[in-house]
């Protein structure tokens, strides 16, 4: 099962179009949108958005869901946190693109990124000294950064052990990343804590659910 040349549509979040598809830094695999959305908080009443994310998946990744969710609906694949997690974890290359709405500072970023991981991963019990160092890697690759909108922070998770990290407007992408983090548990956390159980980008989730359920359904595919 291949992903189709059809399935092209774009993602407007906010000011910001996610392309139907994207090289990602640190990476020779061909990526296609698999859902966008934005993160924001509701603050004294009004809700406002704080970055712009979207999520690419290795083209492979659609036939590795296919066999347990193939045929499931867009509300099943919602409701269901093994499915993000199947995303998370899967055996391909993930993509995940932030771009600011509002300016943000590198260490705000990564303080609250890495203290969502943390806290995840010892609510499942795999916290260890690996993870503490690469938490700290993290922290200083952010350190003197700075993010005004428009700004983007890329990451290519492998699903071996790595996350490529990247700096960019939005829409630039470069062919390399500024620091490589060789620690898989880092690479899937940050996914998991845009698009896992507690992930901060409900809109991005429901965006995954319906264009994933299309591309594992379509018979165009299936004829492919």
């Amino acid at each position: 099962m291949a992903v189709s040349t059809f399935f092209t549509d774009d993602i407007k979040v906010d000011d910001y179009v996610f392309p139907s598809a994207v090289k990602a830094p640190g990476s020779d695999k061909s990526f296609f949108l698999a859902g966008a959305g934005a993160r924001g908080l509701e603050i004294q009443g009004k809700f406002v958005n704080f970055t712009a994310i979207g999520v690419y998946l290795e083209k492979s990744g659609i036939s590795a869901l296919a066999n347990r969710w193939k045929g499931k609906t867009t509300t099943q694949l919602l409701d269901s946190d093994e499915f993000f997690s199947d995303i998370v974890t899967g055996p391909f290359e993930k993509f995940t693109q932030v771009t600011m709405i509002l300016p943000l500072t590198g260490q705000q970023y990564s303080e609250k990124v890495t203290e969502n991981c943390v806290a995840f991963w010892k609510a499942i019990g795999i916290y260890s000294d690996e993870e503490a160092k690469a938490v700290d890697k993290f922290i200083q690759t952010f350190k003197n950064e700075n993010f005004p909108p428009g700004h983007s922070i890329l990451f290519t998770h492998s699903p071996l052990r790595s996350l490529t990290i990247g700096f960019s407007k939005h829409d630039s992408i470069p062919e390399a990343g500024n620091v490589v983090i060789e620690n898989k548990n880092l690479s899937e956390a940050i996914l998991e804590s845009i698009i896992g159980k507690h992930g901060v980008s409900p809109e991005a989730k429901q965006s995954l659910a319906a264009r994933i359920f299309y591309l594992l359904n379509s018979e165009k595919l299936d004829k492919q």
